[in-house]
């Protein structure tokens, strides 16, 4: 049972980020007509402390805190192939995010199918870019809901029942309806709430946790103890699992709709840029959550089985007062909500440009366009919270990590795009097509594992699924390309004019840098 000051702590804080949603709506500027970027995008405003705060609460997710030590708890040290994932996303995103920004500026592109419709002129290719996004954006989605209610139910603050699945939809009901009406503006808002809230209440429970342990010394020795001391180290039959995982990682998220849209409501290619750099503040706080998994075990603590996710939260409940213990439980509640948010407003935005306009209403006027993606929005939301309570919590991991391998095999059309328009758009398509099947069957094969053993022998070397597929991938796109390219078939229009060095003139100002 939840302790009183636990629970109003908790309450507190959710409160709190109720109330910022609702501000969003006084950094709306009233002179602008309704339209998808400035619902999905924020008009393109946010300067660098607001693009920080996003975008970092975008990748960093709730279930991100909780898998990872959960991971850490079970497994060691190959959980934390997220710090150097995280790492390299930042010099992947400094060249990426920039360029792709200048290009969507330049042409009004909202979604990186936007760009990859006008990089080929091919509608067939824009439509898979798009599906493929949304396809792994769902379980994404679902998967911040199953991390709140693992936080929520370990620190006893979830009630058994239907009403703890009322006060599960109560959460998300608030985060629905501040999205539904501000657009990005809330999550871009609420963020600032969860930065502050992750930032010091870990850093509170890490002081704490070696203060009570006796400092790492001992919580490694105590780990190393329980989980045995090799599984602290990497052995050399991990180390190509680790360092493709954290490769192939790091290029698939940044081809998440969601990621792409927190980048595009930057004011501009600088703004990402000096973003980047300091994205590595929260991998930081990645590694400390990893570290707090193994204090968990130095604790003696014991998950349930098939619930590691829930050791840290456990461990906080264990040794924390209880307005900490709120503080953190309900830092990771919202967490949850800033990236669940911005998904929604991704997937309903890429259905809305490259499905909806493209496919039934071409002449949808913005406001028509902008209804159409609230809708969608919200429907995304009752979906995720649906299944969450209709299917089992493996189903969803299980579908996220498929997710991951799907994302990725755009990687071709989209990053590769921006930097030559040598491939052909068919090609590319066979190219997805083979990524796609291949890295499905790869990982139904190992029972939904994303490592897969290639080779024979007594030691296969074990690597990403998503990066064989990737590699196929290209392959096909490559050998497909030239082939088609000596048959003389013809390409689509390219209408981004993409430069070897982009320049883009700022926007006069309109305001404020606000979301």
């Amino acid at each position: 049972m939840a302790d009183g000051a636990m629970t109003a702590t908790f309450l507190a804080v959710i409160g709190g980020a109720s109330l910022l949603a609702v501000t969003a709506r006084r950094l709306r500027p009233v002179d602008r007509l309704p339209s998808l970027e400035g619902w999905a995008l924020a008009d393109r405003s946010l300067g660098p402390g607001w693009t920080w705060l996003l975008l970092g609460g975008t990748i960093f997710t709730a279930y991100t805190f909780t898998a990872v030590p959960g991971l850490a708890y079970g497994n060691g040290a190959p959980a934390f192939f997220a710090v150097p994932y995280t790492v390299i996303v930042c010099p992947l995103a400094f060249v990426l995010l920039s360029r792709l920004w200048s290009v969507a500026r330049r042409h009004g592109y909202i979604t990186a199918a936007d760009f990859v419709r006008g990089r080929y002129g091919s509608p067939p290719l824009a439509l898979v870019v798009a599906l493929t996004g949304i396809l792994a954006t769902m379980p994404y989605l679902a998967l911040q809901l199953l991390g709140i209610r693992a936080v929520l139910t370990a620190g006893g603050v979830y009630p058994r029942g239907a009403a703890g699945d009322l006060v599960l939809v109560a959460l998300f009901a608030g985060l629905a309806v501040a999205t539904y009406r501000h657009g990005l503006r809330a999550p871009a808002v609420i963020s600032a709430l969860k930065a502050v809230a992750v930032f010091v209440s870990l850093t509170a429970v890490t002081w704490l946790v070696l203060a009570r342990l006796g400092g790492p010394g001992p919580v490694f020795e105590g780990a190393a103890q329980r989980l045995g001391g090799p599984a602290l180290l990497l052995s050399p039959a991990q180390q190509p699992a680790y360092a493709t995982l954290a490769l192939g990682s790091a290029l698939a998220l940044l081809m998440y709709p969601h990621v792409l849209t927190a980048g595009f409501a930057a004011d501009g290619p600088g703004t990402l840029r000096k973003v980047s750099v300091a994205l590595p503040a929260w991998t930081g706080l990645l590694a400390l959550f990893g570290f707090l998994g193994i204090a968990a075990l130095a604790a003696g603590v014991r998950a349930p089985r098939g619930g590691a996710e829930a050791a840290v939260p456990m461990l906080v409940d264990r040794l924390m007062p209880a307005p900490l213990a709120g503080l953190v439980f309900a830092a990771i509640a919202v967490g949850a909500l800033v990236p669940a948010a911005v998904m929604s407003i991704a997937a309903a935005t890429s259905f809305v440009r490259n499905v909806y306009v493209e496919y039934v209403h071409p002449t949808a006027t913005p406001k028509r366009q902008v209804r159409i993606a609230k809708a969608v929005s919200l429907t995304a939301k009752v979906g995720a919270v649906a299944f969450v309570f209709g299917l089992r919590d493996q189903d969803a991991v299980n579908l996220q990590l498929l997710g991951g391998v799907w994302i990725l095999q755009i990687f071709p059309a989209v990053a590769v795009g921006l930097f030559t328009g040598w491939l052909h758009p068919r090609a590319l398509l066979a190219g997805w097509a083979v990524g796609m099947a291949s890295g499905t069957y790869l990982v139904v094969r190992e029972g939904f594992s994303s490592i897969v053993p290639l080779g024979t022998g007594a030691q296969p070397l074990e690597i990403y699924a998503g990066l064989v597929a990737l590699l196929f991938n290209l392959t096909v796109a490559v050998a497909g390309t030239a082939v088609l390219t000596r048959l003389g078939v013809p390409r689509g229009a390219d209408a981004t004019d993409l430069p070897s060095r982009l320049t883009v003139r700022r926007r006069p100002e309109t305001g404020a840098k606000n979301p």
